[in-house]
């Protein structure tokens, strides 16, 4: 695909000077699109524009053709992996001639809210379409103008927060009679979740996947505490020899185990082939980070079907583990526990017991106690940084005192989500 081919009828200059200025200066959001059996379909795409101390702030939408080029340089394909990307447009943004290089096959473009749907955005979005691009366009911000956007868009997107129940209830069975794919966005909490999947939707975003949800008596599952036990021997300081043992009495666990050291993400250097081939050749540190990755792998799921918690919190975990070594360079002992933070932070909800009772049975220093419990000291400032990245809506307030405080800007940081995303993507696709 050719910038000519991508080009509106009669374009007479080069899209991109065109457009806005370039923005330097950027962060990314990045949330999960699940589709009904909680699998990964895609990622929401958003970048920020950033500005250190109290200088005005971007939109956060994609309006600057300008950041969509700087995140290609990034390379979009490292934030998204094999996933779908949806991609917000404006309509300077829809007009360009910027499309090239992003992966059509693997690209939603959303129509944002400012998009009047005239005639000429109606023709620009069937040529894109003819080559390969998919739209999405969302039912409570179009309003009337939907209609026309019907006949060029494949997916409809509807916020829970905006639609009350009896609009979803009388649009999702005409949306669907219409053959669009059927996205809540914002979905909240498992009960809305339900509600939807019942209703007949395609597609779920929102982090009540995320949400913890305290059941009484909840037990782990065999698979579990058999890496809790081994868990708790690698942290207490157990012989290599114990360790072994423990691994050996459970072949699944093993056979894990191995499977995920073995991944380019661990970056072993060579094949490991026995348990302790790992405990000797990746030290305790590493040792606990695999254990600790393989308590929210689901057995029998791989790639796209794995728990899209094993994602968040891999993802979250790399990236505290990475502005840790930023800030303090030569401190490993810093990063390891930045990233146990991470890890660690969502297990309230994978175990469905409050946060207090998990720092409890797991011994941890104080610095991880207060990080988890009230996000203070320094891990809890990198938790609620990774946490205000995470959401799609109202984390600029948060973002970029918090740059300001770190002494970071919006590329630095763009860099090491793109690198976070990148590694979780790994143990994700070629571990467990």
């Amino acid at each position: 695909m050719t910038d000519t081919a991508a080009s509106p009828e009669g374009a007479s200059q080069p899209a991109f000077q065109s457009a806005s200025q370039p923005l330097r200066n950027f962060y990314l959001g990045r949330q999960p699109v699940l589709d009904r059996n909680q699998a990964l379909f895609g990622y929401e795409l958003l970048f920020r524009g950033s500005a250190q101390g109290p200088a005005q702030i971007d939109s956060g939408l994609s309006a600057s053709a300008g950041v969509l080029h700087h995140a290609s340089q990034l390379g979009l394909a490292r934030a998204i992996g094999d996933a779908t990307a949806f991609l917000n447009v404006d309509t300077d943004v829809l007009m360009s001639d910027m499309f090239a290089f992003l992966p059509r096959e693997r690209t939603v473009l959303e129509i944002v809210r400012s998009v009047v749907p005239d005639d000429a955005v109606i023709r620009r979005m069937t040529a894109l379409s003819a080559h390969g691009f998919r739209f999405a366009a969302e039912a409570s911000a179009h309003g009337p103008g939907l209609a026309r956007l019907l006949p060029v868009v494949d997916f409809v997107k509807m916020d829970l927060r905006e639609l009350p129940v009896v609009s979803l209830l009388s649009l999702a069975p005409r949306l669907r009679g219409t053959g669009k794919r059927l996205v809540a966005e914002k979905v909240e909490s498992h009960s809305e979740y339900r509600t939807c999947l019942d209703l007949g939707f395609d597609y779920f975003q929102g982090y009540y996947f995320a949400k913890p949800t305290v059941i009484a008596g909840r037990k782990l599952s065999p698979s579990q505490a058999a890496v809790m036990d081994l868990l708790h021997l690698v942290v207490s300081d157990a012989d290599n020899a114990a360790i072994e043992r423990a691994v050996k009495q459970d072949v699944t666990l093993g056979l894990n185990l191995l499977r995920l050291v073995n991944t380019p993400a661990a970056g072993a250097g060579r094949r490991i082939e026995s348990v302790s081939q790992a405990v000797i050749l990746l030290g305790r540190r590493q040792l606990q980070r695999w254990l600790q990755i393989l308590l929210y792998a689901e057995p029998g799921t791989r790639g796209h079907n794995a728990s899209p918690l094993l994602m968040l919190a891999t993802t979250r975990a790399r990236l505290m583990e990475l502005l840790a070594q930023r800030l303090r360079p030569g401190q490993r002992n810093v990063a390891d526990i930045a990233f146990t933070v991470g890890m660690m932070s969502l297990m309230d909800t994978l175990f469905c017991i409050s946060m207090q009772d998990i720092v409890e049975q797991i011994p941890v220093i104080d610095e991880v106690r207060h990080a988890l419990l009230v996000r203070r000291g320094f891990f809890g400032e990198l938790l609620r940084l990774a946490e205000s990245l995470e959401r799609i809506d109202g984390a600029q307030d948060e973002v970029t005192p918090a740059l300001h405080e770190l002494s970071m800007d919006g590329d630095d940081l763009a860099e090491l989500e793109v690198s976070a995303f990148e590694w979780s993507d790994k143990v994700v696709r070629y571990a467990i």
